[in-house]
């Protein structure tokens, strides 16, 4: 019975501990994590042993509308937004494109943060088109990348590093076609930070406020 007691006595102690040295997470100055395709927000404290497996958007490797190649290596240690479009786009995407070139304005002199672009129909956006399109929206290539590559990588890389592709969510069809109206903003960890309506200029002030909490992470 004694030796019980002492068992039950050393668990509880154990979860004292435990509970003390995972420091709770200020959830009104720390922004959360995102780590599956339904965007279910996670505050997870440094000390916490889920910290580890936290999502990080996969290897990847496109080309640019300068003709460059554009990796993770282009965005380490950097804050970034990213979107899908393609450049033949009548709806959502010239939107997507203002709203997109407003953060670029007001991030323009900050080397911390960048903007990404992927195109969902990398057949017909050639590099050429990309530089095109760029001029017409008065894209900096030096802080946007408008990206082209192979189709499959992208929508992989749509699908399962960024979950920005609401239907499959529910369809699993990997041969529907990609178009999202999401920004999705991406830590210097290469960690979903937040999501937003890309077509919506008041999201704007959501994605500045939220990117600069983020600037102050270590």
């Amino acid at each position: 019975m004694m030796k019980n007691k002492r068992y039950i006595l050393l668990a509880a102690l154990l979860t004292v501990f435990a509970c003390k040295t995972e420091k709770k997470v200020d959830k009104e100055t720390t922004l959360p994590f995102f780590n599956s395709a339904n965007f279910t927000p996670e505050w997870i404290a440094e000390s916490s042993s889920k910290y580890k497996d936290i999502h990080t958007i996969p290897e990847f490797k496109f080309t640019n509308q300068k003709g460059e190649t554009v990796s993770n290596e282009t965005y380490k240690n950097k804050i970034y937004v990213a979107d899908f479009f393609f450049t033949s786009c009548p709806g959502i995407c010239p939107r997507l494109a203002k709203n997109m070139g407003a953060l670029q304005e007001t991030f323009k002199d900050d080397k911390d943060v960048l903007l990404l672009s992927h195109s969902v129909t990398p057949v017909k956006d050639s590099v050429s088109v990309l530089k095109t399109y760029g001029i017409e929206n008065n894209v900096n290539p030096n802080k946007w990348n408008l990206v082209t590559g192979d189709k499959n990588e992208i929508y992989n890389i749509a699908r399962k590093g960024y979950f920005a592709d609401e239907d499959f969510v529910k369809t699993q069809d990997e041969s529907a076609f990609i178009h999202t109206e999401n920004f999705i903003l991406i830590d210097k960890k290469g960690r979903i930070r937040g999501v937003y309506n890309g077509t919506l200029a008041i999201e704007k002030d959501r994605i500045l406020r939220h990117i600069q909490l983020l600037k102050k992470e270590v």
